[in-house]
């Protein structure tokens, strides 16, 4: 059990540094995460039974409450408060079931969300802790270490330990439950081929309602006795990078969004602490790598996963790693190749589905047999990605399914054309291509770029690289791309605005 495996890291180390939370400016030792997670268990147990939602900022804090619900019984809800955060916590109530959600008011008026009669408040909670509370929880900390782990909670590793949402970028979230089993068997597969265990620290600022940041942020330093250096604002870039020169953390984790936010905020040797740094969550870009390369002699390794996986399924081992690659398939994980139309397996090179198979793999999402039917077959998750394995084993991703598009009865990639446009504009251009309907072929393509581009010029350009019917037909500015919690580009909002900007300049005519 995860709160098993933290207890453990607690008795061995009480005295060591768990959290250094810089948005409060205070550390928390293995010792005191422990009393304050007894503390909030009790709390919790006089709540309903069954599920509890926790919108929480990455800090010591959420990890006391995530810690202490467990303790208590209750499954997390996490609830994702980057945008749109009333409407999510009433989406989760409603699909999930559970009225009481733990939140902060400095984080509700942060992110100007009104408080739901069903809030109550980290802050409060930990001010009013009575001398008895504190009494009780220490000597519970006390106990023999069976006795200790049966009263937080029995040995089933088939019990739920967490719920997320899919982030919801080309469709309404889905409900992902993942058991303890899952997240587990993904720590410790990624542990052992990262060999995260020689290392000490780690900076974890991802949010924890995101997978990557649950399971890699929070449960694996907690489960290895490590520290973790938390801050709640991931894209103050600046503010981050100074706190990595300052804590100096030994392990990095990010989306190539916040890496690349950090790195361009350092200087030579303010990431000279770093042993290892992981990419995930969505595509690393060379350019990237190039730049961690050149500024401190850092390799990045690529990883992949899903919210339904746990969410690790492969990873560029550290010693073999091949760049533009995401790995090879985590111990006791297969992935194999699945062509699009016959379902056979594909040879080495050869694109098609990327399915998984692995004690990381969720059940199914929760309350929806027809979804959960359609994305796992004979236990293998249809991750709706695509492509390939070279003859090392290694993967190739290709880009979602979803993202192609159906033009003159040809398949055309999405990520193909926005490869290209990032080739042919300036660094400091975003570019993202999306499918709007026409009239005439049933689909075309828009480019979307955060700076004004000589279209024209661009389009000559493009049109020596990508074949006629991959052609962007219209050129637009959004100045800021809608980005999920995780950083990824928040396709579907994308799309929809470019819609609105066609609806309006359509009534301006």
């Amino acid at each position: 059990m995860l709160q098993h495996r933290f207890i453990d890291s607690a008795r061995q180390n009480p005295d060591k540094i768990a959290f250094i939370d810089r948005s409060t400016g205070r550390d928390v030792s293995y010792k005191q995460t422990l009393l304050a997670a007894l503390i909030l268990a009790r709390r919790f147990r006089k709540l309903e039974r069954g599920r509890i939602g926790i919108m929480l900022p990455t800090s010591a804090g959420a990890a006391l409450t995530i810690i202490g619900a467990l303790m208590g019984g209750r499954t997390p809800v996490m609830i994702n408060y980057s945008m749109g955060a009333e409407k999510n916590c009433r989406y989760a109530q409603q699909q999930c079931d559970f009225k009481v959600i733990v939140t902060s008011k400095v984080l509700l008026e942060k992110i100007a969300c009104e408080q739901l009669g069903e809030m109550i408040f980290i802050e409060d909670i930990l001010a009013h802790l009575s001398g008895f509370e504190k009494t009780i929880a220490l000597i519970k900390s006390k106990l023999p270490l069976s006795l200790l782990k049966r009263l937080t909670g029995p040995l089933n590793l088939d019990k739920p330990a967490v719920i997320l949402f899919t982030s919801g970028s080309e469709r309404e979230p889905k409900v992902v439950q993942l058991t303890q089993k899952n997240i587990l068997s993904n720590i410790d597969a990624f542990t052992d081929m990262m060999d995260i265990r020689s290392l000490d620290n780690i900076l974890a600022v991802l949010p924890y309602f995101h997978v990557f940041g649950l399971t890699i942020n929070l449960w694996t330093p907690l489960c290895l006795g490590m520290t973790s250096i938390t801050y709640a604002s991931p894209l103050e870039f600046k503010s981050v990078a100074n706190i990595i020169k300052e804590t100096k953390p030994e392990l990095l984790v990010g989306t190539p969004l916040f890496l690349e936010g950090y790195v361009k905020q350092s200087k030579p040797g303010d990431f000279s602490s770093i042993k290892l740094t992981v990419s995930g969550a969505d595509k690393c870009p060379e350019s990237l790598r190039v730049l961690y390369r050149e500024k401190h002699g850092i390799e990045i390794f690529e990883g992949y996963g899903t919210t339904e996986t746990s969410p690790v399924i492969s990873a560029n081992p550290r010693n073999h790693n091949k760049p533009g690659s995401i790995g090879i398939p985590l111990p006791g994980t297969e992935v194999k190749i699945e062509h699009l139309e016959t379902g056979d397996p594909c040879g080495p090179g050869e694109i098609g589905k990327i399915l998984v198979k692995g004690e990381g793999v969720m059940q199914g999402y929760l309350n929806d047999l027809e979804e959960s039917s359609l994305k796992i077959k004979s236990g293998w998750y249809d991750t709706g990605d695509l492509g390939y394995m070279d003859e090392d084993g290694y993967i190739w991703h290709r880009g979602r399914l979803k993202r192609f598009v159906k033009i003159g009865g040809e398949m055309i990639s999405l990520v193909m054309v926005e490869e290209i446009l990032n080739e042919l504009t300036p660094e400091a251009v975003q570019c993202c291509a999306v499918e709007l309907p026409d009239a005439r072929r049933g689909s075309k393509i828009v480019a979307v770029t955060s700076l004004e581009i000589d279209s024209q010029e661009l389009g000559k350009r493009l049109a020596a690289e990508l074949p006629n019917l991959a052609l962007p037909k219209k050129y637009v500015v959004i100045p800021e791309f809608p980005r999920m919690g995780s950083g990824k580009t928040d396709f579907r909002g994308l799309t929809n605005l470019v819609l609105q900007m066609e609806d309006e300049s359509q009534t301006q005519a």
